[in-house]
């Protein structure tokens, strides 16, 4: 059973409990504190198997929990940590938050490993509080809380191109004649009920990867039929190949089925509809009508709008080559790196963090301003600075955590340097 989308329930560690105890042992009455540490609670990670094509594994366990860590003992001795849990998806997995359905992280491209929830620190036993004035310290410090987040789990399908067009229509022979896929073939609506994905092989070209996209119809963005399930493996896709039975074999409209499809890819999401469109007019070995021939229609139509129109039988191969070495023309002319999809939901800024502290001084020998303290130096290890919503999400937690305003309280002009563990910025407002 393929499965695309599942729902799970996360957990970290906890950390263990520091402990309190004093050193008794014959000939030694009255020695110093030594209870030992608790240990760090485990982290919970996603990493990339590539074994996996799917989700199924997530339909029978959806609770994932790291190990607490153990508390501190007697005579120093540390707590155990708690072991770390490794969740494996396939690659292509988007990794959202559930409640907001932000992107927490995609599995994709270069992210084959991800930390998600960071397991709670263990607390300090009572030897680390023993001072002159304080040599037999009663308490110890208690291990940080679990972290806990709801997931959705969604899979979209890394492809180049991705095939659209109403069900029958030819698109699982097209892509059983120009790749080495082998999707199941039979004449009947829905016979595709998973996204099948093959990889194009050209003559003195790169080639590409092009997928099927199952079950299209008019309602599919609304959730009517199979296709809304299958909507979202279009979402990386960088260029659409629109098939249409161009020979009406079913007594369709060819030019009236794909209005109603781009309609149907407008509505789940207008980002994907504005990608180019290629329209390829298949089953062209059945059109007996010589006089009023559909391709002519179907290019009188489209072609004025810029999307290019080719007349192919995929059952025979007629016109496939013309039409692939197009599609690979046009992708060597795009970004060549794939789609990934931008982190939008920070778990570890979720988490309260305002009873962590943070200084900001400045320092007159570097004439800079200096912002440093376990809050920012958390903020900054899960925020990626380089792209536009990891920047924006840094100016807000600035704010927000009235950073901005100490630094003007300071005297901060525009232009000065802010340093924060190694980085260094140009204030502006």
């Amino acid at each position: 059973m393929f499965a695309d989308r599942a729902r799970i329930f996360v957990k970290s560690g906890k950390g263990g409990d520091g402990h309190v105890s004093f050193r008794r042992e014959k000939y030694v009455p009255n020695g110093g504190p030594d209870g030992g540490d608790g240990g760090n609670g485990g982290s919970v990670y996603f990493v990339v198997d590539e074994g996996l094509n799917t989700l199924t594994d997530f339909r029978n366990v959806r609770k994932y929990a790291a190990g607490n860590g153990e508390n501190g003992g007697k005579r120093n001795c540390s707590g155990k940590n708690g072991e770390d849990i490794f969740i494996k998806v396939p690659e292509g997995t988007v990794i959202k938050e559930c409640e907001s359905g932000k992107v927490i992280t995609d599995m994709s491209g270069d992210n084959r490993r991800f930390l998600l929830l960071s397991g709670g620190k263990g607390g300090n036993g009572n030897q680390h509080y023993a001072t002159s004035t304080m040599q037999a310290p009663k308490y110890a410090q208690p291990g940080q809380p679990a972290l806990e987040l709801e997931l959705i789990l969604e899979l979209k399908v890394i492809a180049d191109v991705g095939l659209v067009g109403f069900p029958n229509v030819g698109k699982s022979t097209l892509l059983s004649k120009v790749t080495n896929a082998r999707p199941k073939i039979a004449n009947y609506h829905f016979t595709t009920l998973n996204p099948n994905l093959g990889v194009v092989d050209l003559e003195d070209a790169k080639g590409f990867v092009i997928a099927d996209i199952p079950g299209l119809i008019e309602g599919a963005s609304e959730g009517i039929g199979l296709g809304h399930e299958f909507l979202r493996h279009i979402e990386r896709t960088k260029l659409i190949l629109h098939i249409v039975d161009a020979a009406s074999t079913e007594g369709r409209d060819p030019i009236a089925d794909i209005y109603a499809i781009n309609q149907e890819l407008t509505a789940y999401n207008q980002e994907i509809a504005k990608r180019p469109q290629i329209i390829a007019a298949n089953k062209i070995d059945m059109i007996y009508e010589q006089d009023d021939n559909p391709v002519d229609r179907i290019r009188a139509e489209f072609e004025p709008k810029g999307i290019p129109v080719y007349a192919i039988s995929a059952l025979s191969g007629q016109g496939l080559r013309e039409l692939l070495y197009d599609i690979n023309n046009r992708l060597t002319q795009m970004d060549s790196n794939p789609v990934v999809f931008e982190q939008e939901f920070f778990p570890e800024y979720h988490f309260d963090m305002s009873s962590e502290p943070f200084t900001v001084v400045y320092d007159s020998e570097e004439d800079a301003y200096v912002v440093e303290g376990p809050r920012i130096e958390k903020m900054l290890s899960y925020t990626n600075l380089e792209s536009e919503k990891g920047f924006q999400f840094f100016q807000n937690f600035l704010k927000d955590n009235g950073i901005l305003e100490q630094l003007e309280k300071l005297g901060i002009q525009e232009g000065d340097t802010v340093r924060m563990y190694g980085l260094s910025f140009d204030y502006y407002k």
